[in-house]
Order: C-alpha cells, then sequence, then structure tokens
C-alpha cells in the first residue's frame, strides 16, 4: 500500500495546475492524491486555488534526487508536467521505475524518451512501473486513434495507417521550446535512436516501422510530414501489440486544404532547422515564446483539434476520426488525467517498463476519453482501393 494513489509534480506549472483543477473535479471519492513541486509557498497558493484545504503538498526539488525517490514511493502513479524533460526529467523516470512506481509525463523529445528506454528499461520491468511517456495531446490522440482504427480492419494481414492532424490551435510555449531545442539536438537525437534501436529491436516475426515521408497531395488536403515523437510512439505501439499484424506502416502529417498554408508549414519548420543550429539565433528564437505561459480560458475554449486516420489493412479500408477542444492545454490536463485514474484505478492489461498509452491502457482509456467529451468516430468502411 503507497499512501497516494496519484501525485502531480510540478502543479505550480500553467498544464501541471489545469491537470491538478482536473483531478481536483473528477477523481472518485475516497481516492488519495497530494501535489508536489519545489516552492512550498507556490503548491499552497495552488491547494487553496483548489478549494483543498486539507490536500497534502509535497516539496522535492528535481535536481534532488533523494527528495524526488521518497516522491515515488509514497504514490502508485507519479505525473509529471516540468519540462523540458531532456533538462528535468531523468531523475523522475529514474525514482519511478527503482521504486515500482507508474510513471506519466508530456514529453514530446524523441531524444529523452529514447535515452530513458535504454537507460531504464530493465529496472521498470523488473520493479513492475509503467513508465508511459508523452501522455497528453502528444500523443494520445494519435496513438489511441491508431490503435481504435487498426481494430477495425482484419487481423494478420499487413497494414497501413495515415494520421492527419488539423487544429484551430497556437502551438503552446512549451511545445515550441521542445521544438526549437529538439531542431538543434539533430546529431543527437539520431544517437539516441540508434542506442535504443540496438536495444529493442523488432519482434519476432512482425515489423512496426514510422518511415520518413514528403510533402504530398491526399485525401484531399496538402500533407506536410509531422515531425516529432507520435509517429516514434505509435510505431512502438505496433511492435508491443500484436494486433497491429506482421507488418505495419504509421505515417503522421499535418494536413491543410490550401497550398499556401502547407507551403508557409514547410518554410517555417526549414527557417526553425536553421535558425536552431546558431546559438545566438536559436536564444532569440526561444525569447519569442515563454514555455511556462498559456492562453486565456476564453481562447482556449474556442480552439479545436481532429486527428484523421486511413488505415488500409488486406482487402479493407476505414476512415476514423479522433476530435475535440484545445489541444495544447485543455485537452492535454483531461488526457494527462483520465490517464493516470486508468493506471491507478482499472483493471488493465499486464505490462511493465517502457509502454504506450494504447498498450497499457487501450480500450479503459478510450472509454475514460470518450465518457469526458473526446470523439471516437468510424467515418467510413469499405473494401480497398
Amino acid at each position: 500500500m503507497r499512501r497516494y494513489d496519484i501525485v502531480i509534480f510540478g502543479a505550480t506549472g500553467f498544464t501541471g495546475r489545469l491537470a491538478a483543477e482536473y483531478l481536483a473535479e473528477h477523481l472518485p471519492a475516497g481516492a488519495r492524491w497530494a501535489i508536489a513541486g519545489r516552492s512550498a509557498q507556490k503548491l499552497a497558493a495552488v491547494r487553496e486555488g483548489l478549494g483543498r484545504p486539507g490536500l497534502p503538498v509535497l516539496v522535492a526539488d528535481s535536481s534532488d534526487p533523494a527528495a524526488l525517490a521518497k516522491v515515488a514511493a509514497s504514490t502508485r502513479v507519479l505525473i509529471t508536467t516540468v519540462g523540458p524533460y531532456l533538462k528535468y526529467g531523468e531523475a523522475l523516470v529514474k525514482a519511478c521505475a527503482e521504486a515500482g512506481t507508474d510513471y506519466l509525463d508530456l514529453a514530446a523529445e524523441q531524444e529523452f524518451v529514447d535515452t530513458m528506454f535504454v537507460r531504464y528499461r530493465d529496472t521498470a520491468t523488473a520493479s513492475g512501473a509503467r513508465i508511459v511517456h508523452s501522455a497528453g495531446f502528444d500523443s494520445v490522440p494519435h496513438d489511441l486513434g491508431t490503435y481504435f482504427t487498426v481494430k477495425h480492419l482484419p487481423e494478420d494481414v499487413p497494414i497501413a495507417v495515415d494520421g492527419v492532424v488539423q487544429t484551430s490551435a497556437d502551438i503552446s510555449g512549451g511545445t515550441y521550446h521542445t521544438v526549437v531545442n529538439y531542431l538543434s539536438r539533430l546529431r543527437q537525437w539520431r544517437d539516441a535512436a540508434r542506442a535504443r534501436a540496438a536495444v529493442e529491436g523488432q519482434p519476432a516475426g512482425r515489423v512496426s516501422r514510422n518511415p520518413s515521408a514528403r510533402p504530398t497531395r491526399r485525401f484531399g488536403l496538402w500533407l506536410v510530414p509531422f515531425p516529432g515523437v507520435d509517429g516514434h510512439n505509435i510505431a512502438y505501439s505496433g511492435r508491443l501489440l500484436d494486433r497491429y499484424g506482421p507488418d505495419f506502416t504509421y505515417r503522421h502529417w499535418i494536413g491543410t486544404r490550401h497550398f499556401p498554408a502547407a507551403a508557409g508549414i514547410i518554410g517555417l519548420v526549414i527557417t526553425l532547422l536553421i535558425s536552431a543550429q546558431i546559438k545566438p539565433l536559436r536564444s532569440v528564437l526561444l525569447k519569442l515564446k515563454d514555455s511556462g505561459a498559456g492562453p486565456t480560458e476564453e481562447v482556449r475554449a474556442k480552439s479545436t483539434f481532429t486527428v484523421t486516420f486511413h488505415g488500409t489493412g488486406g482487402d479493407r479500408h476505414v476512415v476514423s476520426r479522433v476530435s475535440g477542444g484545445d489541444p495544447g492545454y485543455t485537452e492535454t490536463a483531461k488526457i494527462l488525467g483520465e490517464a493516470a485514474m486508468s493506471l491507478a484505478f482499472d483493471a488493465l492489461p499486464q505490462t511493465a517498463g517502457p509502454v504506450t498509452p494504447a498498450a497499457a491502457m487501450g480500450d479503459s482509456l478510450i472509454d475514460r476519453l470518450v465518457k469526458a467529451g473526446i470523439r471516437f468516430e468510424l467515418v467510413k468502411e469499405g473494401p480497398a482501393g
């Protein structure tokens, strides 16, 4: 027995506070939870804002491994919203892996995810800890949407899925900083990816991959490859789950109806890629957005996202869709909170070590998200071609 069911580390940050608000409203009666961070004063202010005067407050700094180990050992599930994870995340992954504590983060940093896989897979597997990275908009709607799509296709056949993201939301400050730093570390990212591939390999008799792609026009849209963690996480789900078939391929896109918008996205990525390599220019880029700031509630209320999945397996083709509100904050806090409650309270498949939302929570988390207002729809199904 642990003292707490769920602890949120980083509850004083913008997203952490939203996640705490969501849990305060939706946790079942009798759930034991706490908020954690480095400032007792700021945590007390969050507790007051939640209207929970008796809510436990745990003080620990991300640079204090002993304090983090104590927090990890006190709870069944630990959420951390403290990024960038390359800078602040490893000590908590280590603490949870050693304590057998289920771990959730919002990491969109592929280098971090791959490095943690190599360093702590064996420890987490031995302790029974489920290490679930990217448990917000990156990558839950995409990962579970692919899982939902695959389940509507035949079994034991090659499967290909294209996920197309469309959103009216502005990129969040935290995501912007992650992208800039990610683009500045391409060599380190490639090295981490190679190290992980050497350790992980492919499942026996099966293959699952997220190949590179070029801009194209399909499905009535201009498609630009969506760089980042989502495609890699979904390919990992394909390696973990036999249901994805003997040969699974996933490609992740940003979709737009207008060519100038697609050209603008490509130009922005190229500009960021070049500027991120030059330290003075990178510093200027990072100052353009505050990593901890977020939009107003009114702006969030007007933002939406849609991810459309086009899947082909054997002689069948399906189109499915996942959609919701503001992806960067409102829905991310909702997804993170529901994932934590799923790990803490649902009857789930027996898994341990680094796992994806689809492999760890699958149908249970889809059911939770649907009840919370995120839509999963089968749009069309029929013969391939």
